[in-house]
Formats: C-alpha cells, structure tokens, sequence
C-alpha cells in the first residue's frame, strides 16, 4: 500500500513532529502533535498509537529523523515530509 494510499483512506495515525507553536499555525485535520525532541520521553504513547504512523513536518527533515528513531524501536511508520504535502493528499 502506498503512502498516499494509507493518508487518503485514513489509516493509521498521523503525527506531526513540529514544535507546538509550529503546529498551532497550521496543521491537518485530526493529526496529533508530538515534537520531535519529545518522541524519546513518550515511547510509550506513541507505541499506543494506531500503525501506521505517517510522520510529518515543515519539510521532512525533523520527520525523517523521527522515522529513524522510531523504526529502530519497531514502530511501523512512515516520513511523509512536509505537513502541507499530507494535507493535499488527505484532502484530494
């Protein structure tokens, strides 16, 4: 399944990993907020979350990171790139 396939037909759960300021401007319908500098310190809630995870930010530098970090703890997920990117998809 693809990435645009998983946004489109809602699946999973989509996580912004911007700052909450950041994320107070701007943001898509129904995605949660987790800073990439907090994802070490709430493991435990982002593996509560439903998988896939399809990971956003400004640009996809920060959710490329958060991508890493989580894969290695065996989430399944997903750098999406740029929030405003997921929000076309999701809106198509």
């Amino acid at each position: 399944m693809t990435l645009e396939t998983l946004i489109k037909s809602n699946q999973g759960t989509i996580v912004d990993v911007r700052t909450p300021e950041e994320f107070m401007g701007g943001n898509v319908v129904g995605s949660i907020n987790i800073p990439v500098h907090e994802i070490g310190n709430r493991l435990n809630e982002v593996k509560g979350l439903q998988t896939p995870l399809i990971l956003c930010c400004a640009s996809g530098g920060r959710s490329g990171m958060a991508t890493q970090m989580l894969q290695s703890q065996g989430v399944e997920c997903y750098n999406a790139g740029s929030w405003l990117d997921v929000n076309f998809l999701k809106n198509k």
